[in-house]
Order: C-alpha cells, then structure tokens, then sequence
C-alpha cells in the first residue's frame, strides 16, 4: 500500500506515526516543507521516498509537484495528523480520487461553527455559540450568549488565541489581540472539569478509546505561567460518574459520521454531572497525549492508528494497566536554563514509576511557554491507582524547579 504523508517531520509526535505506517507494511511518501536532512531520524528511516516542498498550504501548486514526483505511481491513501494540514489532506485526497475525510466532512471538524450546528441538529448539547468577523459582531454576540464566555478562532487548533471574557470591558481588551485571526467563535463558558475521549475508529466502529482528565482546565493552564499543566490518562475510564461523557463521545462520532482513524474530543462535567461537549478534532491529541496511551496499557498506538488506516483492523491488545500522567514544567525567569532542583529527590522516591524524563538541558533558551504545551520540559508517571498517580504528579508540580537566567 502507498500512502502519502503529509509534513512526517513536523509537528514532534509525526514521525512516529511516519515509523507506523512503515511497521505495518506501508510505502510511505513523505511530502514536507522540511529540507530531508532536516528530517527527525525516525521520520527519515520510515520513509519510502520524500518530496520537499516550498510550501503546503499552495494546494495546487502542491498537487501539481506530487503528481509530477510520483511519475504515474499511484497512492491508496493521503494522511496527515497535524491540524494545520487536515483540509489540504482533504483536497489532495479529492484531486487523487483516495478515500478517506473529503472536503465536506473535514468543514465539520475544522470549522468550530459548522460543527457545533451539526451536532445540534442531531440533538447534542453543545455551548451556546456564534460567528464574528468585526468587532460589532462580536459585541453583539456577547450581549446575546452572556458573560463569562470564551474567545477563539473559528479554526484554530488546542488552545492558541482562546480567551476567557467576563464582562464587556475585557472584551474590548481582547479583541486587538485577535486581529490576526479572520473568524472568531463566541462560546458560552462552561463550569466544570475538562475531559477529552479520544478514539481509533475502523468503519465508524471504536477500536480503541481513550478518556484523560485535564488539570487544571486548559485555558487555566494556558494562561497563567506559574501553573505545571497535566493530562491523566485513566485507568478506569467506564466509571459512572464518566458515562455522560462516554456517551457523548459516541454521539459526537456519530453525528459527524466519522469513519476511520484517530480522533480527539474535549468535553466538560458540570458540577451538575452534565457532560457537555467543548469540540473535536479528525486526529490525535498533541501534548505526547498518545505516548500517555501507550503507557497506560503497554501498547502502540502509533502502530495500531496505521494498521487501522491501511488495513481496517486494530491487533493492539488492550490492557488498561496504569494511570498515566504527564506533568508540564516552566521555567522560572528569562533566558537560558540555570539550574534544575527537586528532580534528584523526586527520581529517588518515584523512579520505578517515572517511565519518561524530558527536560531542556543546561544552557539551553527557555521555551515560550505561551505558544509550546511541552514548556521546558515534562515527565511521565504511572500507577495503578489513581490517587497515587495523582500525588505524584501534584508533587512534580509543586517540588521540581526548573530556573532560567
């Protein structure tokens, strides 16, 4: 089977899925706008062949180079797991007559209007929404949803230029900000904590699903510096008190008439117990969300996505052994990295359940925290029992130091 790639370099997590389309028997053609000695090894080996590009949001221009590089060989299927490119992905994939999420099903996804309308029609609750391309229509569509409310790109991805407003005032502070962006969605802010249900779909049918647990909520995290964000994969993700969620996640998948690959849904639990969704995308989640996955069961999810996209079947074997958390760190201070404390005494009392250390070496520029999820560092843990998983990554949170000067 040939499959096309779209970007197998970028973002971090791609050239893994690159490797398991390669494990599983597939010709990869990597197209990117990286120059091949760019390219992460991992990415590089799993390739068949690779095409750079100037540019691949030039759909045209990008068809035109494929089919003059592919010299007459064919592709079975076009794939890309990184939001940016999932609607060139759906064009190529119309152009090449492949099968797979066309122009029409990706607007679904991608546009967070169109597909809170969607899922409304098909009786889902969703928060109360709507469109603005000026200032006067957002203002308008605050006066109508009401204060607290959130602010985002109507195609953005995570949770990038996505603002909490409370009142009218901070509204009028915000949007200079957003200027950049040509369409924002004005939501209803929901109370409660975040979740997400992700998926690897064959034929509309779940293979595999997956609920992690967002601590803090997101635009918490994304929006004050101090803050270590987490994501807990739970072992236990059929538990009563996640069943609204469970369910909605099927009726979201339904409703977008998904078929195969991955998916990653955000939702919220009301205080109230009331499972609301928040939005989806047609692929994984980022924030090494898939490696918590594939700790929490011991499997390979990267391998199991390619052999459901290339084969229509999923052979992983689904032992959901661990909570598995990661725990994101910021440095304190500007520049370069000083110094790491904590990290000794943390290894010491948690190392057989710390799977995965990665944090900036010494020396090395602090990241903006403001634009990577992946700060300046992060580690994995797991456990069988969630309040132990959880008091290890509290303690990561409040124990590891990282400094920068």
């Amino acid at each position: 089977m040939n499959v096309l790639m779209l970007s197998p370099g970028f973002p971090a997590e791609m050239p893994h899925y690159a490797r398991g389309l390669a494990e599983v028997g597939a010709r990869v053609f990597g197209v990117g706008d990286q120059p091949r000695p760019a390219l992460p090894k991992i990415a590089a080996e799993s390739l068949y062949d690779y095409l750079h590009v100037r540019s691949l949001w030039d759909v045209q221009a990008l068809a035109a180079a494929v089919r003059s590089w592919l010299r007459g060989r064919s592709v079975d299927r076009i794939v890309c797991l990184w939001e940016a490119g999932m609607s060139c992905a759906a064009e190529l994939r119309e152009m090449f007559g492949v099968p797979g999420l066309n122009v029409e099903q990706t607007v679904r996804f991608r546009d967070k209007g169109v597909m809170k309308q969607t899922l409304e029609a098909a009786g889902i609750r969703t928060p109360r929404h709507a469109r603005a391309r000026t200032v006067s229509e957002c203002e308008d569509a605050a006066l109508r949803i009401g204060y607290p409310l959130i602010l985002k790109p109507i195609a953005g991805a995570g949770s990038q230029d996505t603002y909490r407003i409370d009142d009218q005032a901070a509204l009028r502070e915000v949007l200079p900000r957003l200027r950049h962006v040509a369409e924002i969605s004005i939501e209803e802010f929901v109370e409660g904590q975040e979740y997400t249900f992700d998926t690897v779909c064959i034929g509309g049918e779940l293979a595999y699903y997956n609920l992690a647990w967002y601590r803090p909520k997101v635009l918490i995290a994304r929006s004050e510096q101090w803050v270590s964000p987490q994501t807990v994969t739970l072992r236990e993700p059929e538990q009563p008190k996640l069943a609204g969620g469970f369910e909605l996640g099927h009726k979201v998948l339904k409703a977008l008439e998904y078929s195969t690959g991955f998916t990653h849904m955000e939702w919220f639990l009301t205080p109230q117990g009331e499972a609301v969704f928040g939005e989806i995308g047609a692929r994984p989640p980022g924030g090494r969300s898939v490696d918590l996955m594939n700790y929490a069961c011991d499997i390979d999810l990267f391998k199991g996505w390619a052999e459901a996209e290339c084969h229509g079947r999923f052979s992983q074997q689904i032992q959901r052994r661990y909570n598995a958390a990661i725990v994101f760190k910021r440095a304190r201070g500007e520049g370069r990295i000083q110094r790491v404390e904590g990290l000794r005494s943390i290894l010491a009392r948690y190392r057989e359940h710390i799977v995965c250390v990665d944090l900036l070496p010494i020396g090395a520029p602090r990241r903006d925290w403001r634009q990577t999820l992946l700060s300046d560092g992060y580690l994995i843990m797991r456990h069988p029992d969630l309040p132990t998983t959880l008091e290890m990554a509290d303690r990561v949170g409040t124990d590891l130091q990282i400094y920068a000067g």
